[in-house]
């Protein structure tokens, strides 16, 4: 009883307080947390939008781990997400370093250039890599076989170079990103830590890799979660230059997590409960791939 007066209190001695704290939680309830709580609890029904919901339990959860299509997906994604990250670190870093450094001038017109790609519209991008990789007149392919080699059926045959398609547009798109942010990180390292080095003789290779690196640490570990979740969510590049193919293109070879989910629903599909499944699955998968890294990448004490 006390605690609860206490309690009545301490709300009231702080009201102005709360009521200026009071639109935020108004709205995050409203718009956040209620359909978050809302699309969960529909994942354990069969509902079309229009009639009735019908309660299956963890159905969905079953009949989605039992799809061959969502475990293509999944690898797709994960080939991708995996591959593109190789040049996303590895270019982020290099172009970072090298305006860092003023191995180049006009910094800022780099950073402006590499950073293009990121706020560009991703579906313009998409019409554009879907040209340039065009099996009959991409200029790829020109440039291929204008150097003696055959062109190649990026979008079409097998459908096995899909992949790659994506792969490259994904980097290309990323590395602006990361460079950009690593780049400030670098700068907010102290020049006496470099001077202190020169004078002990340290290199180039020593610089980078025993000071640069180690104190950007925490950055690379956000700028991957990040790209991580970017990957989870890759949609408007693989459907555009797959022909705007909910599938994929030719045995689903740039078929996505994102597209496997909306072609359920709203957009291919109407299985809202199923679709609502197979979005906290992705989001338990985005979760866990976020520990993992962050787990991997903590000093170990």
């Amino acid at each position: 009883m006390k605690k609860t007066k206490k309690l009545f209190h301490t709300l009231y001695e702080y009201r102005v307080a709360y009521a200026y704290i009071a639109p935020f939680f108004i709205l995050f309830c409203a718009f956040n947390l209620y359909p978050i709580l809302a699309g969960f609890g529909l994942s354990f029904f069969r509902w079309n939008g229009l009639s009735d919901k019908h309660f299956i339990g963890l159905q969905n959860y079953m009949t989605l781990l039992q799809d061959g299509l969502f475990w293509k997906a999944l690898q797709n994604t994960l080939i991708i997400g995996i591959l593109a990250h190789i040049p996303i670190l590895l270019g982020g870093l290099l172009l970072a370093y090298t305006l860092n450094a003023k191995i180049i001038k006009g910094e800022n017109i780099f950073k402006t250039i590499y950073f293009m790609p990121m706020v560009t519209s991703s579906v313009a991008i998409s019409i554009i890599f879907m040209q340039l990789f065009s099996g009959n007149y991409g200029m790829v392919n020109y440039l291929i076989r204008l150097f003696g080699g055959e062109g190649y059926n990026w979008l079409g045959g097998d459908g096995s170079l899909i992949k790659v398609v994506v792969i490259i547009l994904f980097a290309w798109k990323w590395i602006g990103w990361d460079m950009v942010i690593y780049l400030s990180g670098m700068q907010a390292i102290s020049r006496d830590i470099y001077e202190a080095a020169m004078i002990d003789g340290a290199g180039h290779f020593q610089t980078v890799f025993r000071i640069t690196i180690p104190l950007l640490k925490p950055i690379i570990v956000f700028t991957l979660v990040q790209s991580s979740i970017g990957m989870f969510n890759l949609f408007t590049e693989p459907f555009i230059v797959t022909g705007s193919s909910w599938t994929g293109g030719i045995n689903n070879g740039g078929l996505t997590l994102m597209m496997y989910l909306l072609g359920k629903a709203p957009q291919g599909g109407t299985s809202y409960g199923y679709a609502s499944a197979v979005a906290y699955v992705i989001t338990l998968l985005i979760v866990v791939l976020s520990t993992v890294i962050r787990r991997l990448t903590n000093e170990k004490n």
